[in-house]
């Protein structure tokens, strides 16, 4: 019996709200002027736009260096020497075996002539004058082979002696005076000079999701922890076409241009980058969920009625109880705003959703005596004590 009154308050409270019914209520957007965007974002690491490591071609022992960490170079300028007493002593053997070559060939050419005036008269045989002729020949590319390794000794005794190739400021020093640099099969770096930090970049990561929409020449905006609260901008250079993948995620470096008059931006900060790869500027915009907005008869309240119009794009206005639509010509959108060409103005007020209210119904709590009630915490707790 007591099951069957509790079912029968429930549904005496469900047919109360049946009876009233849902009121619904219009919310509205205004149609303003601005601008429109979007964007793609990503991270990048600052770098100089020209950057040189300074290496030595020639090992041996660095006896002098003229340049530490931010120092300003010249092209031209010594920026380190290595020890040169190996190879000034290289260079002198080469020249002491250019001269024993030069006294031998100069010997084989008197005695090939020799030889050649005999053969010609008849004195020797021809097997006599072809080795003579041989020895002269070989002898003339002898001197020629010591030659070039005279040459190449004194180029690495100039190797000796190591320049900046370029204006800049050195970033790094990877050696000190004394160390060994041994130039076997790689070149050892032993500078890395960046040519003008007023013109820095960003190599920005972008997803392969986003890399579609970037170009070049977009604007771009960018902040560094360093300077959390300045923005800075620059554009796109360069949209590169090899894929990096790392943890099965395929990203692409996008080459972004960065000003730094200031000499804020410093090499290897990391940059938080928006590439901007749409902007319409100074138009008229509807809120784009108004257009995907339309009223339903079951939606209206009473003496509430609809009025449709022809068109492919379409808003709704409020006029009275009369939800009237409005035909529109649309341009680009973001998912947000949507560019309106024509049929509205800004300051119109246009219908962007319906909402139900359903009415307060007073409902009597009413508790089941067969199921148990709530603990009582303080009797709980005396029960305890």
């Amino acid at each position: 019996m007591k099951k069957n009154i509790i079912m029968a308050l429930a549904l005496a409270s469900m047919l109360v709200a049946c009876e009233s019914g849902p009121k619904f209520e219009y919310t509205e957007g205004e149609i303003t002027r601005g601008d429109i965007t979007t964007s793609v974002t990503a991270t990048g690491t600052i770098e100089p736009v020209t950057s040189v490591q300074v290496g030595t071609q020639v090992s041996g022992i660095v006896s002098k260096l003229y340049v530490d960490y931010n120092s300003v170079v010249k092209a031209g300028q010594v920026i380190a020497e290595l020890d040169r007493t190996n190879l000034i002593s290289e260079l002198e053997s080469a020249t002491a075996q250019l001269r024993s070559a030069e006294s031998d060939y100069e010997y084989q050419k008197t005695n090939h002539e020799r030889y050649r005036n005999l053969y010609d008269k008849g004195l020797v045989s021809a097997n006599e004058y072809e080795k003579a002729r041989l020895s002269y020949s070989q002898s003339e590319q002898t001197v020629t082979q010591r030659r070039e390794n005279v040459k190449k000794a004194r180029t690495n005794l100039g190797y000796a002696t190591i320049t900046s190739p370029i204006d800049g400021v050195v970033l790094s020093k990877e050696v000190e005076e004394g160390q060994t640099v041994a130039s076997s099969f790689n070149t050892p770096t032993l500078f890395n000079i960046a040519q003008d930090l007023t013109q820095m970049r960003v190599i920005a990561d972008v997803d392969e999701a986003d890399i579609g929409e970037v170009r070049e020449g977009q604007r771009v905006s960018f902040t560094v922890d360093a300077f959390p609260s300045m923005v800075f901008e620059g554009s796109v250079q360069q949209v590169r076409q090899e894929a990096a993948t790392e943890s099965n995620v395929v990203t692409y470096e996008v080459v972004i241009s960065a000003p730094n008059d200031d000499l804020k931006l410093k090499p290897g900060l990391t940059a938080n980058v928006t590439i901007f790869t749409m902007e319409v500027k100074d138009v008229v915009t509807v809120p784009a969920k108004a257009l995907r907005f339309t009223p339903r008869e079951m939606m209206l309240n009473k003496d509430e009625s609809i009025e449709d119009c022809q068109g492919k794009s379409k808003v709704w206005m409020r006029q009275g109880n009369t939800y009237k639509a409005v035909s529109v010509e649309t341009g680009v959108t973001n998912g947000m705003l949507t560019e309106v060409k024509s049929g509205l103005k800004p300051g119109d007020m246009v219908v962007t959703d319906l909402r139900a209210q359903m009415p307060e119904v007073e409902q009597q709590q009413t508790q089941n005596p067969f199921m148990p009630g709530p603990r009582n915490r303080n009797n709980n707790k005396n029960a305890k004590k």
